[in-house]
């Protein structure tokens, strides 16, 4: 399936070694002010080739608006972007045409479509999150007029953990670090692998601000189930955590409820939400994403033929890709927050007389 969500939803399409890729975003209330410069400023974010702990390709990710939008507002209909490759090296992946990257897609795809695009990966290649930062921009705009923030950073790199967590730092840091102390630890880790011709894994930390009480739809569409699926949804997504998490299971129950006073929580375990449906807490998911598979080791590996080969990779990769990972993160739970408060506009039936009654 290409398309996420219910009422504000996304739909992707495009590959990385293709003419363009983009999404359609249909869902957007007319009126919306769209700051184009702020969508291409979460794009430059997400976009490859800033630093020596990225990817070596360098792209503009240059965006284009084609169609839902008129003199700066949206229309109410489907909102096209469309973002043109333009820094290819196609003739790099010559050498996988007839075999399978460990790690990767390519087993999985070429099995289940008969064929593939060799070329980066195609479809599953990472680089497809840029038209969902994109659609997480036009997502962060609506919530932002609600109150809303959505915002995140690196917890965690190859093992080395945050202990605070300062997303204002995150901002300036070339890896979207929360924690300054261990910064450099966390870069030298990147770079040890790097220069190794291997690659280290991370966890990313976002958190949403401003939560009204009441979103989220039970039983099969909860807050907490589909923010989990939007971040698995996300290359080299391995492990998602609500609040505490994993954590929760070394506990009391006397020790993980959050006791509840008249000016609200005392504390936060449940990372804010309670039956599938948001408290007013601080939203708080932690994502697990694995080393990067494209690594400039000689693996062993079979062809297309199922003959065993040796194999060693060509191109531009990541040697950790939770760096840009935090940031499509964000965009997946603007996304997933956008389609709940629209889901929760007709919960009750003083919302509809609010909108309704003459």
């Amino acid at each position: 399936m290409n398309t996420f969500g219910k009422a504000f939803t996304m739909t992707t399409f495009g590959e990385s070694h293709g003419k363009a890729l983009g999404c359609i975003v249909d869902g957007v209330p007319a009126g919306l002010v769209i700051d184009e410069a702020f969508i291409q400023s979460e794009l430059d974010r997400r976009k490859p080739g800033k630093s020596k702990l990225e990817t070596a390709r360098k792209e503009d990710d240059k965006v284009e608006i084609l169609s839902g939008t008129f003199e700066g507002l949206s229309t109410g209909t489907p909102i096209m972007m469309v973002i043109f490759n333009g820094n290819q090296k196609s003739r790099d992946y010559d050498n996988v045409k007839d075999l399978f990257r460990p790690g990767h897609a390519d087993f999985t795809y070429f099995h289940k479509y008969g064929l593939r695009d060799y070329r980066g990966g195609g479809r599953s290649s990472a680089r497809e999150t840029a038209a969902r930062v994109a659609a997480g921009a036009i997502a962060k705009l609506m919530l932002k007029t609600i109150g809303i923030d959505v915002k995140s950073g690196l917890c965690e790199v190859d093992g080395i953990k945050s202990e605070s967590f300062d997303f204002n730092h995150a901002k300036t840091s070339k890896l979207y670090a929360l924690d300054a102390k261990v910064e450099a630890q966390q870069k030298e880790a990147i770079l040890a692998a790097k220069n190794n011709h291997d690659s280290v894994g991370g966890v990313v930390l976002t958190v949403a601000t401003g939560m009204p009480i009441g979103l989220g739809e039970p039983l099969y569409y909860k807050l907490d189930a589909i923010l989990a699926e939007a971040m698995m949804g996300i290359n080299a997504a391995k492990g998602v955590e609500i609040g505490d998490g994993v954590a929760s299971t070394h506990l009391k129950g006397s020790q993980n409820n959050d006791e509840i006073t008249p000016t609200g929580f005392k504390t936060n375990h449940a990372g804010g939400i309670l039956g599938g449906i948001s408290n007013g807490d601080d939203l708080i998911v932690k994502t697990h994403f694995k080393p990067t598979p494209s690594i400039f080791k000689a693996q062993d590996t079979v062809n297309t033929k199922n003959e065993a080969m040796k194999f060693e990779l060509k191109g531009r990769h990541d040697p950790c890709v939770a760096i840009r990972g935090s940031i499509v993160c964000e965009a997946m739970m603007a996304l997933v927050l956008a389609d709940m408060t629209l889901l929760n506009m007709g919960k009750k039936m003083e919302h509809l007389q609010n909108i309704y009654k003459k």
